[in-house]
């Protein structure tokens, strides 16, 4: 698969910053960007689980006759010339039908109509459902365009930690910022080293990582001031059990509650599509 990352611009003062960050996030990692300007407040996403109506608010239609010029000029400034969606299917019900075959994808905590209600604190509906289906990691940007010089794996464990470790070892030898590991133990330090050698990551992530943080005390909450504030964090997501999958994973949530980077997130689909 082509590492590209998919953008829905909104052209709002906003939607710059969000663009920016995917800009910087493309030519950090040297991948491609692929644009939708979208022309509808909704549209659908066809998983290989799962079926996704994504319900925009309707800044993202905001001058539609400035947003590919805007757009674009960004992305000239950053040296990228993305590719722009044109859908060319549509579902019954004539909603545009976006294609799933990315690399990664950019979202606010929030795309629903409700967006201007919901801060930090939380993560919107359809978000989590793109998560929990896609096969690729999605990016939630901070509120205003923040640089990232360094990587933050956040591991717990689980399948989808082990994707978003994946991911974050292919991050930093892609883009040259260093590695760092922190883990709140919940079990003996053991266990999290045994995972990571069982699926063959003690080697690399050894060739990358500059520090490992493990807390055994605190509060995770508490544990995050510990994380460089421009990091690119890393998390999975979806990764414990049923009544996790229901409140979306405690410490995603949490994290993204808490600090304001960038956070790629790893559902349990996710593979990591860079080379």
């Amino acid at each position: 698969m082509y590492a590209n990352l998919f953008h829905v611009f909104r052209n709002t003062p906003l939607g710059r910053e969000t663009l920016m960050q995917s800009l910087y996030f493309c030519r950090s990692l040297d991948v491609g960007l692929t644009l939708y300007i979208p022309d509808a407040v909704r549209f659908m996403m066809y998983f290989d689980q799962d079926a996704v109506q994504v319900d925009l608010d309707r800044s993202y239609l905001n001058e539609p006759e400035t947003a590919a010029e805007r757009a674009l000029a960004l992305a000239a400034e950053a040296g990228l010339k993305p590719r722009l969606l044109h859908p060319k299917n549509r579902t019954a019900s004539d909603l545009p039908d976006i294609p799933t075959h990315f690399g990664f994808m950019c979202c606010p905590r929030s795309v629903s109509d409700l967006s201007s209600k919901i801060g930090l604190g939380y993560i919107g509906p359809k978000v989590r459902r793109i998560i929990r289906s896609a096969d690729f990691p999605v990016l939630l940007t901070s509120p205003v365009f923040k640089p990232w010089k360094s990587v933050a794996v956040l591991f717990g464990g689980s399948d989808s930690a082990l994707n978003a470790l994946r991911s974050g070892i292919q991050v930093s030898r892609r883009s040259g910022y260093p590695l760092d590991l922190f883990i709140q133990l919940e079990q003996d330090a053991g266990y999290y080293e045994q995972r990571i050698r069982e699926a063959g990551l003690d080697e690399p992530l050894a060739r990358h990582c500059r520090d490992r943080y493990q807390f055994a005390n605190g509060e995770f909450s508490h544990n995050l001031y510990s994380l460089p504030h421009d990091a690119l964090v890393l998390s999975g997501a979806y990764g414990h059990g049923l009544i996790n999958n229901m409140l979306f994973g405690s410490k995603v949530e949490l994290a993204q509650a808490t600090l304001t980077n960038n956070m790629l997130v790893s559902g349990p689909r996710a593979k990591t599509h860079l080379n």
